[in-house]
């Protein structure tokens, strides 16, 4: 075997020489009987508030009834299941032979390499061993043949293999041999450097985030302590000129000496906290608005608890953007603004558009920007499969004891998309590796997340994801009026993310057919936050620009679109410059009744979910 510091020969056995110090066993068995003293209150804690899954929670996903379905129309098909069976042992063989050649120092094929931004298999090790590169491998092979496994099954109806495969993949990724002590050899080296302190470290870190969740795993993803609110993120400087119980309304100094005429209001999801539009100064997106010379307003939700209960879709409309519109025409004196939705916020922004035509008042509103905003969720993704009817009913009773869904709920689902990279690698970096989590601005911002009012999600679950009732005129109801997209004749610019895991792009083009004005459709690299939060001084990704076409579905779209490097920032930038007027003195802050009431952030986006 070779030694780590030794120069690798070619073609030689490349398994590494895992070598260490190992701890005091005495001393490593009081740690642990302290863990377990500090253990058990959490535990008592546990139980005795009924965290224990009650039957009807034990399998809301009723994930029995689903593999059920799918073991019947398996085995209805033997020779089909045969052939598949042959077929991944003729695989499983064909690996160990390549396999078996590079353990007698031979230079045996790769045959499985994982998927391109898998991160999991990354350390050389994996690579140069030949133990660890067939353990790496070997669960590859596997955990494909079960993906396919569930693919290739005839007669499942769309849903259900839907389902089977999600979970099927939660699966695979949970068994993976990077988060095992004894097949991930980068724990084994550090469990052998560390005499074992990193697993007594990772035990005091497991312990500390189910403190942290009450007798719930909470994962720690980054330091907390590292951020404060207004200090090192959210320090665009501005003024909260506006509240009522739901929202605060931040105006932001100018930064140029003139303005544009119209100004600029930007509704955020309250599924999340508005600062992801200005975490750092360097990637802020308010901040490089005002920059360019807009007057920016933004909104920032309350953080729901009992008292907010009741808060209906519609109420978000009249106190929230409603409310805000019109304290910034009171402010500038100005009869539109132009108006950006982020995700929910612009699913939000496009109801209140339908609302505003049907009622002949759509000139309040000058121009619409969609951040991934889903409109038609027929192709709502990975999102649908925790949205049906078993569930929503579980959601209710949940919130009917609180008033409100709490945020862990929609923290863990968020999670569950990307599993990797949100549960499994803090995993191993946290309690195998029995490191601290790097501080992180993004992640920071991803924790902090906000409850959801019972009237307001029930509302929102059942009418858009389940029932997809906003594409079909007069499927929606606010206040009375019947929303109709296609009466919406205000100029849209959309914003998607071409691996956008929540509102995946191909749905949020569906959307762009559905209003009846001239759209815009930009496709930008990465995902669902990087591929917004893109400063132009980056230089990072790509976009792909062009006037979607009703007739184009969107991979057409996207075989003409043009694409761009860098960010979408200035393409988006000389668009809204075209609706928004003549420059005119950069205006102050407040003024005509609305005196400033605190700095920014403001103390709703301070709130707490729990």
């Amino acid at each position: 075997m070779t030694h780590p510091s030794t120069p690798e020969k070619k073609g030689a056995d490349s398994t590494p020489h895992l070598e260490g110090k190992m701890t005091d066993p005495v001393a490593f068995g009081k740690i642990l009987m302290n863990v377990a003293e500090r253990a058990r209150p959490l535990l008592q804690e546990f139980y005795e508030k009924g965290q224990i899954p009650k039957d009807h929670d034990i399998d809301p996903m009723h994930l029995k009834e689903a593999y059920l379905e799918f073991l019947n129309h398996l085995w209805s098909n033997p020779r089909k299941m045969a052939e598949m069976q042959a077929q991944f042992w003729q695989e499983w063989m064909h690996l160990w032979q390549e396999s078996a050649i590079k353990f007698m120092g031979g230079e045996g094929q790769t045959l499985y390499e994982p998927d391109k931004g898998d991160r999991r298999f990354k350390a050389p090790v994996w690579q140069e061993s030949a133990i660890f590169d067939f353990i790496k491998q070997s669960y590859l092979l596997t955990g494909r043949w079960m993906e396919n496994l569930v693919r290739d099954t005839e007669g499942m109806d769309e849903q259900t293999r839907q389902k089977v495969d999600f979970y099927t993949k939660q699966f695979i990724n949970a068994i993976a041999p990077s988060n095992f002590l004894w097949t991930n050899p980068e724990v084994l080296q550090e469990t052998l450097n560390t005499g074992g302190e990193n697993l007594i470290r990772g035990l005091e870190n497991l312990l500390e985030d189910l403190e942290r969740g009450h007798g719930q795993l909470r994962i720690s993803t980054t330091d907390y302590d590292a951020f404060v609110l207004g200090e090192n993120i959210a320090t665009t400087p501005g003024k909260v000129i506006y509240q009522n119980e739901l929202i605060q309304l931040i105006q932001y100094e100018p930064a140029t000496k003139q303005v544009f005429k119209t100004p600029l209001l930007i509704i955020p999801p309250w599924i999340n906290k508005y600062y992801i539009l200005d975490l750092r100064p360097d990637n802020s997106f308010i901040k490089w608005m005002t920059e360019q010379g807009h007057t920016v307003f933004i909104i920032s939700w309350a953080n729901p608890d009992q008292k907010l209960a009741q808060k209906r879709f519609e109420d978000y409309m009249e106190e929230g953007v409603f409310a805000a519109l019109e304290a910034i025409r009171n402010i500038t004196g100005q009869p539109q603004a132009n108006v950006m939705g982020y995700c929910l916020g612009g699913t939000l922004l496009s109801v209140t558009l339908a609302w505003l035509a049907a009622k002949k008042k759509d000139d309040m509103i000058a121009s619409a920007t969609f951040m991934t905003t889903l409109i038609d969720f027929e192709k709502a993704g990975d999102m649908k499969l925790f949205i049906d009817d078993s569930q929503i009913e579980m959601l209710d009773r949940q919130m009917a004891e609180k008033g409100f869904l709490d945020a862990a709920h929609m923290r863990q689902t968020f999670s569950l998309l990307r599993a990797n990279d949100m549960i499994w690698s803090f995993v191993v970096n946290n309690y195998l590796m029995g490191r601290e989590p790097f501080p992180f601005d993004l992640l920071y911002w991803n924790d902090d997340a906000t409850n959801m009012p019972a009237a307001m999600h029930s509302f929102y679950l059942r009418k858009c994801y389940r029932d997809n009732l906003l594409p079909r005129p007069g499927g929606v109801t606010m206040n009375n009026v019947k929303i109709d997209m296609g009466k919406v004749k205000t100029p849209a610019y959309f914003l998607s993310a071409r691996e956008d895991h929540i509102a995946p792009w191909k749905a949020t083009y569906d959307g762009t057919k559905l209003l009846g004005g001239d759209v815009t459709f930009t496709l930008a690299a990465s995902g669902h936050v990087a591929g917004v939060i893109n400063p132009p001084v980056k230089k990072k990704y790509c976009y792909w620009s062009g006037a979607p076409r009703r007739e184009l579905a969107d991979e057409e779209w996207f075989s003409v679109a043009q694409c761009h490097e860098g960010s979408w920032w200035p393409h988006w930038q000389k668009w809204i410059a075209s609706h928004a007027g003549q420059k005119v003195p950069a205006r102050k802050i407040g003024g005509n009744g609305y005196s400033p009431i605190e700095d920014a952030p403001g103390s709703y986006v301070r709130m707490k979910s729990d």
